[in-house]
């Protein structure tokens, strides 16, 4: 552990623990009591951290606990592996980023890490070189809504936003008040109280052609509601559920299947013949079918009989291409 780092873990120590013993920095940084003085020292005479030992507690302690603020410590500092998870972080995130939404605003973060880094055996370039995030089908955002959005989130204030919904092939103007910024599926989703419609909606950041934020505190919506709506039902699709899915899985693709996460209160469960059974709650179906037809021939639908019928359809339309009108 080098110097400078010792300096902020214990400062840091003191401002988690109010009152530290000796023995625990000792232990903690594995120092001696001599390095201990040391640091303590210049600590009080460089850095005019006001660190006393109280007799009373048996331990140091800043005099007036305000003084943390006051401590210029030079520079971040970070073990290597703690720099290495850093960089691997920020590469990930800026990978997610093809759009562009925010990887102007974290650039800047690159040259830091690399100096962290710099300052160890690891390189970020070479982290960087070694690690690959391949997104799917990832939609085309504008940097300049999501910026608005974010602002508006964070600030609790409704935006005037211009909304194209694919589905409808309409565009509406519509005042929202923003709840949480979901990423799902490579692609942003905003949760939002529309008071257009007077009801919670969830808009995809990609359909928002132009976002204005107005001088309008946001409406508050209790986490419990947004729950409520937005986690019951199946993916995306927001509402009460009201139909609960039965699946069963091939023992062979048992094995991918028991280990995923298809709904936050799913059941599961291995029967005697070795398929994988999931059940859950669900409101709409669109994407569930979706995520069932990929499985082809290695899932079935036990319940309920609609869903098993809406599968069967699908496949027979895409067998016949009906959809194209062939």
């Amino acid at each position: 552990m080098g110097d400078m780092q010792r300096l902020h873990r214990i400062t840091y120590l003191i401002q988690a623990r109010g009152c530290v013993p000796i023995k625990t920095f000792l232990d903690e940084l594995e120092i001696s009591k001599a390095t201990f003085k040391r640091d303590l020292e210049y600590l009080r005479s460089r850095l005019n951290a006001s660190i006393v030992f109280d007799r009373f507690q048996g331990g140091y302690c800043f005099e007036n606990p305000e003084d943390i603020q006051k401590i210029e410590l030079p520079g971040l500092w970070f073990t290597e592996k703690e720099a290495t998870a850093l960089a691997l972080m920020h590469h990930l995130l800026s990978s997610l980023d093809k759009g562009g939404l925010i990887g102007p605003h974290i650039e800047p973060l690159s040259v830091i890490i690399d100096n962290i880094l710099g300052q160890h055996q690891t390189s970020a370039k070479e982290l960087r070189k070694r690690i690959k995030v391949l997104p799917m089908a990832q939609r085309k955002t504008s940097v300049q809504s999501f910026a608005e959005l974010g602002s508006a989130l964070l600030n609790r204030q409704r935006l005037r936003i211009t909304y194209y919904a694919k589905v409808k092939n309409e565009t509406t103007q519509r005042e929202i008040s923003p709840q949480q910024l979901i990423y799902y599926r490579d692609n942003w989703y905003v949760d939002a109280y529309c008071h257009l419609r007077d009801e919670l909606r969830s808009f995809a950041v990609d359909g928002i052609r132009s976002a204005v934020i107005l001088d309008k505190k946001a409406k508050e919506v209790p986490e419990k509601e947004l729950k409520d709506y937005f986690g019951q039902s199946y993916g995306l699709f927001s509402g009460k559920a009201n139909k609960r899915a039965k699946l069963r899985f091939t023992p062979e693709q048992a094995r991918w299947v028991s280990t995923e996460v298809w709904h936050q209160d799913q059941v599961g469960y291995f029967d005697r013949e070795g398929y994988y059974i999931l059940e859950f709650n669900y409101n709409q179906d669109p994407e569930l079918v979706m995520d069932i037809l990929k499985y082809g021939s290695a899932v079935e639908v036990l319940a309920p009989a609609s869903l098993r019928k809406k599968v069967i359809e699908e496949l027979r339309d895409a067998i016949n291409g009906s959809t194209f009108g062939c």
